[in-house]
This record gives structure tokens, sequence and C-alpha cells, in this order.
């Protein structure tokens, strides 16, 4: 028996698909062509705004040479597309770092403060892989919407950075997959709030058991002041 061929017209629909995604791409990578001196590291985060759990940084300096198809902002990806990106993004990245920072430090120090910490921890984390491997130090960092404060490197923060640039949609998927599966950990030791649907996020569920039962170990007591009124 002869093998199956694959009839034309849909070779001919994944090949257009396969030009518009490299093509989607390659403008995603405009600000890197940009500063395309330097040793580029893009940063962001996930988890400011949930109830519960840590913030969570990632940090990614990309390979020009290898191809790393349907990068995007992390939120636009499915939970499993998001998995098969951060496996992905290890393997083929110069460097990855992450930095995390919970819920009692953000109680004391606040949301944002918090932000910039773990922002840092995870750009040294990648520096020190870089370092280790080529004897260099990132030089350029792209940060969705922020200025990471105590890190003498350059840095363009870029408006919707993670859906703008390959470099910060990297370090999205790596805050976000990374976060997300700190918050499945935690639904096994605290499975009455249901954090592995919600990650910590105010919805109407994981509210209405904040108002039953209380909060639990590594809920932000500085965000639950709706609970005492």
């Amino acid at each position: 028996m002869g093998e199956l061929c694959e009839p034309d017209n849909m070779r001919q629909i994944s090949e257009e698909k396969l030009n518009n995604e490299r093509l989607r791409l390659s403008e995603m990578s405009e600000f890197e062509n940009n500063f395309s001196e330097y040793i580029i590291a893009g940063i962001d985060e996930a988890g400011r705004g949930p109830l519960a759990g840590p913030v969570v940084a990632g940090c990614v300096v990309l390979d020009k040479s290898k191809e790393i198809l349907f990068l995007n902002d992390s939120k636009k990806l499915s939970k499993k597309k998001r998995d098969e990106l951060f496996d992905e993004i290890n393997e083929k990245a110069l460097a990855t770092g992450i930095g995390i920072v919970g819920e009692k430090v953000i109680d004391e120090i606040n949301i944002l403060e918090a932000t910039h910490l773990a922002m840092k921890e995870a750009f040294d984390n990648a520096n020190s892989m870089y370092r280790e491997k080529f004897g260099k130090d990132i030089n350029m960092l792209f940060v969705d919407a922020l200025k990471i404060k105590n890190i003498d490197v350059k840095q363009v923060s870029i408006i919707h950075g993670d859906a703008l640039s390959i470099s910060i949609a990297a370090a999205s998927i790596i805050a976000k997959v990374t976060r997300d599966r700190m918050m499945e950990e935690y639904d096994k030791k605290y499975p009455e709030y249901g954090f592995a649907k919600h990650s910590g996020y105010g919805t109407k569920y994981h509210m209405d058991k904040l108002k039953e039962i209380g909060p639990c170990e590594i809920h932000r007591k500085s965000f639950l002041s709706f609970l005492n009124r």
C-alpha cells in the first residue's frame, strides 16, 4: 500500500500559516533588531493582581539563530501551548532566570516593590547563567511597562511589551508557567480555595470561599480589605 499523501490544498494552507507566523514573529522582533549590537534580555512578571501566592518574574535571552514559533503574550496562549513553549524556551534560549517574591514580603513592602525585587532576581539569575556560558554580561533589558530599580543596565520600557517583543513574550511565558505550577502545588495543600483553577485571582468562587472560611497562609493580607467591610 502506498503512503498517504497530504492534499495540496492542506499543504498550501499549512505553508501559508507558517509564513504568516514567521511574518508575525519578524514584526515582534523589531525592537530586538533596533538594538542588535546589545545582549538583550526580556523581563516580565506574572501575579501582580492575585489575592494569594507570589509574584514571579522571568528573564530570557533568546538565541537569534533558533526559531521558536508561536511566541506570544502568555495570556493569549492556551495552557497546553504555554507548557510546550516553556520547555522549548528553556531548551533554545541562551539564558533564562526566574525571580520569586512571596506573599509575606508583598504585604511588607507592597506589590510594586515586590515586583521590582522579583524582576531583579530574575535578571541576576539569567545574567549569571549567561556570564557562565559566554563570559559576558547582559547589557540591555526590555521590560514590560516598567523600569526596574537597582539594576545598572540600560533598560527599554515597552508598553504592552509582552505582545510587541519576542524577548518579553518569552519571559512572560516563563513567569506565568512557573507561577501557575506553584499555585497547582499550593492547591494540593489548600484544596478548598481552588488555586489550581484560578491561580489565586479574585474569581467569584475564590471570593466566596474567603468570606466563608477566611484566608490561608499564602493569602496576601494587604489585598483582603474587602473582608472587613
